[in-house]
Formats: C-alpha cells, structure tokens, sequence
C-alpha cells in the first residue's frame, strides 16, 4: 500500500525512507499563462546518501528528507498516475496533420509542410 507523508511528519518521514528509492511530491502550475499546461506536475527527488553532520538522508543536490517533506510535502513513495513529471514535454497542439494521420509522408508532403512553416513563420506576413 502506498505511503504518504504529510508536512508535519518529515522527523518520520527521515526516519522512515530508504536510501536510493524514488519518492514524489506534486507540483500545482499557475495555468493564467500557459492554457494548455497541465495544473499539476510530478517530481521526483531520490536521497543518496546521510549528511556526515546530521546523519539525515539528502539527494545529489543537498536537500534533506525533512526540508523536502516539511517545504514541499505531502511526498509519496509511488509515482502519481495519470500525471506528468516536471521535466517531460508538454501536449502538442494545433499539429497540421491532427492526431488521427497514420501515413508515412512522402516527399511532396515533406515540402508542403515545410512551405507551410516558412509562410507562418515570417515576421513580415504573420497576422497580429
């Protein structure tokens, strides 16, 4: 059964995780600017190693179990579903085909869509 770990539990949190296992917290995006983002994300942050000091679990960059659990929590220890991560690319849209073109393009095809791009794309006939 899948773990979760709130804000205030990161002491347990530290005590409770294993060194070099995934765990996950859950991003929300600002949506106003980019309409076609996604309102959520995914990262995953993996310790691997204990601070000499502290003896608290860190990952690669220096964060440890209790800053992220306690600054970024809740913090899971199975990847959402149906969620994309931080670093993936986003949906495409607006693609001149559609999504439903299966063919292989030949090379007439090739050289309408690359007429299509230099006539979109130059500053000087682009609608404002």
């Amino acid at each position: 059964m899948p773990k979760t770990w709130q804000p205030n539990q990161e002491k347990k949190f530290a005590r409770d995780l294993e060194i070099g296992k995934s765990y996950y917290v859950i991003r929300d995006l600002e949506t106003r600017g980019a309409r076609f983002e996604d309102p959520q994300r995914y990262e995953e942050h993996v310790f691997t190693e204990r601070s000499r000091l502290t003896g608290t679990p860190r990952t690669e960059g220096g964060m440890t179990a209790t800053e992220l659990c306690r600054n970024w929590g809740p913090v899971y220890d199975t990847k959402p579903r149906n969620m994309r991560a931080s670093g993936e690319p986003g949906p495409q849209f607006g693609a001149p085909l559609g999504r439903d073109y299966t063919a292989y393009l030949d090379e007439a095809e090739l050289r309408g869509l690359g007429k299509r791009l230099r006539d979109a794309s130059d500053p000087r006939t682009r609608r404002i």
